[in-house]
């Protein structure tokens, strides 16, 4: 079957389900049938469906991005934070407190503001200057909506934060840092969009103009956590049922890579009690299902 043809197939199969991510108040705005699907091949080819050209908020996808661009640099974050899946929910603190103040992994919200941290200043800038080379969109740009909510209705993850600050494991002033990562959540792309920038993690870290961001086990273990611990803590439902390293957002946006072959992501704000697209679960399940494509 052709991808357009399969991507065509899947998006008149599946039926959103779920409700919107209510605590965020800009999100709670978005129409919860709405559904996109974009499938983008190693030479950016890029095959879609629904309304795969929506920009919708990234949410917790960039944390993926975040990470890459953190081990770019240097190994150093994970002397900051684990690569163990969390089995708790994305903004747990009792688990938190339990590890000392070290984050189980860099998908749940506190692993995500130590990498934010890890980057410092101007680390959400940083970010979208890459998104949209990645991607070939340059005019990706920070929702202000978004973000004024999101850093409005922040109180949990500020209390993250100090929490961390407490243990020593902040560098930057708290306030800081939530800006930037409340900034790099507030992105919004649309599902071809963010296909295209996966694209690295299935050329095993190999940007769109050749160059390599990361080595080849730098992107393998990028693809190794997001399999493990990308979507919070339903991971092994994401690896029993999809089978492919994959990255969730509470904006019900969801990528997943098939390394050698293509990266993939689909959008349907309506989510589970885990905080994952309930249609965009379906989709990649279908896809799988039908290509056969998965690391397993």
């Amino acid at each position: 079957m052709e991808l357009q043809q399969l991507v065509d197939r899947i998006a008149s199969e599946v039926t959103p389900g779920g409700a919107v991510a209510d605590y965020i108040p800009a999100l709670a705005r978005i129409d919860p049938h709405a559904f996109g699907l974009a499938v983008a091949t190693l030479d950016g080819e890029v095959f879609g469906a629904g309304q795969y050209d929506r920009p919708f908020s990234i949410q917790s996808i960039s944390k993926v991005f975040m990470l890459a661009l953190a081990l770019a640099e240097n190994d150093d974050v994970w002397t900051r934070v684990g690569r163990e899946p969390s089995g708790s929910p994305f903004n747990s603190l009792v688990q938190l407190e339990t590890e000392q103040g070290i984050p189980r992994n860099p998908f749940i919200n506190a692993g995500a503001v130590v990498v934010t941290d890890h980057l410092g200043l101007g680390a959400a800038d940083r970010l979208l200057e890459f998104l949209r080379q990645e991607s070939g969109n340059p005019a990706l740009g920070v929702d202000p909506e978004v973000a004024k909510s999101e850093l409005d209705h922040s109180d949990r993850n500020r209390a993250l934060a100090h929490f961390m600050a407490s243990y020593g494991n902040m560098r930057n002033p708290v306030d800081v840092v939530l800006h930037e990562y409340v900034r790099q959540c507030s992105i919004a792309m649309s599902c071809a969009d963010l296909a295209r920038a996966t694209l690295f993690l299935a050329r095993h870290g190999v940007r769109n103009d050749g160059t390599r961001l990361l080595g080849v086990s730098g992107a393998k273990r990028v693809n190794a956590v997001m399999l493990t611990c990308g979507t919070y803590d339903a991971a092994g439902q994401f690896a029993y049922r999809v089978g492919l390293p994959g990255k969730s957002g509470v904006g019900g946006g969801i990528i997943a890579v098939v390394p050698g072959k293509c990266a993939i992501c689909v959008w349907s704000p309506a989510l589970d009690a885990r905080g994952n697209s309930v249609a965009g679960l379906d989709a990649l399940d279908r896809f799988t299902t039908l290509t056969g494509w998965s690391v397993f």
